[in-house]
């Protein structure tokens, strides 16, 4: 039964025979291997490639996807290797088939990490090959027509894994058709209640709007055939999860949400979809703001299509969508038309083109994410198409989610520009660089040679791109600094012993990297100063002979700190140590070194409990950067008295980076500043200033 299906014309009649013939052929290696399996409907297991294969076929993939689609789980769940696939039906249709495998072999330290480094692999594939992850849709939708017979808890962690990652990519990929039955099925069975009440209200709301909705049909094809338009139109519905999540993110009830139902207008070209507009226009009131124009800039998945609202009979609003013939195939199959109706070359190639780009940007996010979980978080950033549209100094367009910055703006231009930008004018005026840009913003970014992303920027920047780019950035130059830092550390360590690192054989750090699991010198030099590893072990085993165990030779010098270390070497927010107070560091595992004062409070316990943790250190007499430094100020509660506070610390030439004050009290205000001072003198001569105000009671630096 299963075997004439396969073969059935209507499905596969596309194919050449040739084709066809090889495809019976994968059927039976794929029956083959799967004899004896049933999947938990209790169905043979052969029952499922097949589905996944007749969906394609109605795709029109070509026959090596289709191959692949009958031969996708073998891998998985059966003994067939990738070279017996290679030699039974060549190279590309193995590639496929291992693109699409599970991880299974991979141990991992939870489901999370699994299905993580699965999502990341398939999406490798797929920036190889799209046809992977066609397949792969293909494959999960048929899981999730069937889901029913699946355990309640596997049911709902599928569900929502279709709902985040996989309905997204089928709407990136623009297979819109694709796209909205998985969102049903996994809301159905991730909020069944839910799914059945809004169901049943839908049949409801049916029966009483069925007679209104056909006569806004009536007037739309009658208005249409008076302006001398041909067109089609079809009503329709929207969809149940659509409804759902607009309730949710706007609080509406079922009763308030009123574009439940729309039309679809369908043209000979572009002119007619404005023409249609007008007349439709010029026959029921549009919605202020409901106006999209899809058609004069694309999504990024190649849809096209001008969207309105109208106001209807008795208050209805209803949307109406115009597009072309060939618009109206783009938005149902998308990436796939490129199989479907290969006579539309010129917006296919445009289509292609889009997505190639997009899968290529994955291939660059994936080189510079650290883990499979880093790489997850990435991409979905990029799924959620709501997108704002805005312009190039030069006038080009470029699309970004909804919510992106300045920030955002300058990456999708160039990586360069990114790293390297320090404000932006937003529609000719300075904004600031985390400014959410609005669609139809005018949008030009100021560099400089010195800049340098910002940690900060993490915080607001919302696309893939940016995201993995700062981190990139900054793990390189946490990398350098904590190098140079280690390389400091150890030749510290090593001066205990009367050595000098120079000293040191190539065959001694050959020995020493190996036995601490790095790869080179530098790796080993930046866990030093990541404190992943101890300058002090690390010295001895340099210096360790066979013969005899080293001794020191005195005490080591301390470790001189600068402030232009970087992210290697952190000054400690407890304390505020300044050049010019006496100061100690620890190692932290992953962070580097952290600079105490060696009066601190919050580590006279661990200084006396684990006094090997801590490093001698001192400040460079020749520092040049500002620091940060607390003061508490008590002042008379007059008016006028902050500004003489303010304008006293920048006579004494230092900058004020916040400020807060506590009530007003009716005699005395107490005001906190954080100060950028050089070092302690410089922190004197600013409090000695503010003490020649009459107004200031009390002078105090915070320490703690």
């Amino acid at each position: 039964m299963a075997e004439v299906a396969l073969l059935d014309a209507s499905r596969f009649g596309y194919l050449k025979p040739a084709d066809v013939a090889r495809l019976e052929q994968a059927y039976r290696f794929s029956e083959a291997a799967h004899a004896g399996q049933t999947r938990q409907s209790g169905e043979p297991y052969i029952s499922h490639p097949l589905a996944v294969a007749e969906i394609l076929a109605q795709w029109r993939l070509d026959a090596q996807a289709l191959q692949a689609a009958l031969l996708h789980d073998v891998m998985e769940d059966t003994s067939v290797t990738k070279d017996e696939i290679a030699d039974a039906f060549g190279r590309p249709v193995a590639e496929l088939v291992d693109g699409l495998s599970k991880l299974d072999k991979i141990e991992f330290q939870s489901a999370e990490d699994a299905q993580a480094e699965n999502f990341r692999k398939m999406l490798l594939a797929m920036a190889r090959d799209v046809r992977v992850i066609l397949i792969k849709l293909a494959d999960r939708l048929h899981n999730m027509r069937t889901l029913d017979a699946v355990p309640p808890a596997k049911r709902r962690r599928v569900a929502r894994e279709t709902l985040e990652i996989y309905a997204p990519i089928a709407n990136r990929l623009g297979l819109n058709a694709v796209y909205h039955e998985l969102q049903e099925l996994a809301f159905a069975h991730l909020h069944p209640l839910r799914y059945r009440v809004l169901a049943k209200a839908m049949r409801a709301a049916r029966g009483n709007r069925r007679e209104l909705v056909a006569r806004i049909e009536s007037a739309v094809k009658a208005r249409l055939a008076e302006a001398g338009l041909a067109a089609t139109v079809t009503s329709r519905e929207k969809h149940l999860y659509s409804i759902y999540r607009k309730m949710v993110e706007k609080h509406l009830s079922f009763s308030e949400v009123h574009d439940i139902y729309g039309l679809r207008v369908v043209v000979k070209d572009v002119p007619s979809c404005y023409l249609a507009l007008g007349a439709l226009h010029a026959l029921y009131k549009p919605v202020p703001g409901k106006f999209k124009d899809y058609i004069a800039i694309p999504k990024a998945n190649g849809y096209q299509s001008i969207h309105t609202t109208l106001v209807g009979p008795y208050g209805v609003a209803i949307e109406v969508q115009i597009r072309t013939e060939q618009m109206h195939r783009i938005a149902e199959s998308g990436v796939a038309s490129h199989w479907m109706y290969k006579e539309d070359d010129a917006s296919l190639s445009e289509l292609q083109k889009k997505t190639h780009q997009w899968l290529q940007s994955l291939l660059e996010i994936q080189s510079r994410s650290g883990d499979s979980h880093e790489f997850l978080e990435h991409v979905k950033f990029d799924l959620f198409p709501d997108e704002v549209y805005v312009f190039t100094p030069k006038g080009r367009i470029l699309s970004l989610p909804r919510g992106a910055t300045a920030v955002d703006f300058a990456y999708a231009v160039h990586t360069d520009i990114g790293n390297r930008c320090v404000a932006a004018k937003v529609n000719g005026e300075l904004v600031p660089l985390r400014t959410e840009l609005r669609s139809g913003d005018r949008v030009e970014i100021i560099t400089t040679g010195y800049a340098k992303p910002n940690p900060a920027w993490l915080q607001y920047v919302r696309t893939a791109k940016a995201r993995s780019n700062i981190r990139h950035f900054l793990k390189t130059m946490q990398y350098e600094e904590s190098a140079a830092l280690g390389e400091r550390l150890l030749e510290q360590a090593l001066r205990g012993y009367g050595v000098a690192l120079a000293d040191i054989d190539e065959a001694r750090w050959e020995r020493v990297v190996r036995e601490t699991v790095g790869r080179s010198r530098r790796e080993l030099l930046a866990d030093i100063g990541l404190g992943k590893q101890l300058a002090a072990v690390v010295a001895r085993r340099l210096v360790m002979r066979a013969d005899a165990e080293p001794k020191p030779l005195g005490r080591a010098a301390q470790i001189v700190i600068r402030g232009t270390e970087g992210m290697a070497v952190q000054l400690a927010s407890c304390c505020r140590p300044i050049p010019g107070d006496a100061i100690v560091g620890s190692m932290k595992k992953g962070q580097g070194l952290v600079v105490h004062a060696a009066d601190c409070r919050g580590i006279a316990r661990s200084r006396r409990a684990e006094p090997e943790l801590w490093i001698d250190v001192e400040w460079d007499p020749e520092t040049t950067r500002m620091f940060p430094s607390a003061i508490r100020v008590t002042v008379a509660n007059q008016r006028g008295v902050l500004a003489k506070v303010a304008s006293a610390i920048a006579e004494a030439g230092s900058n004020i980076d916040s400020i807060s004050t506590d009530e007003d009290r009716a005699v005395y205000t107490t005001m906190l500043f954080v100060l950028e001072v050089a070092n302690r003198r410089h922190l004197a001569r600013v409090m000695r200033a503010l003490r020649r105000i009459p107004e200031v009671e009390k002078i105090q630096r915070l320490r703690e």
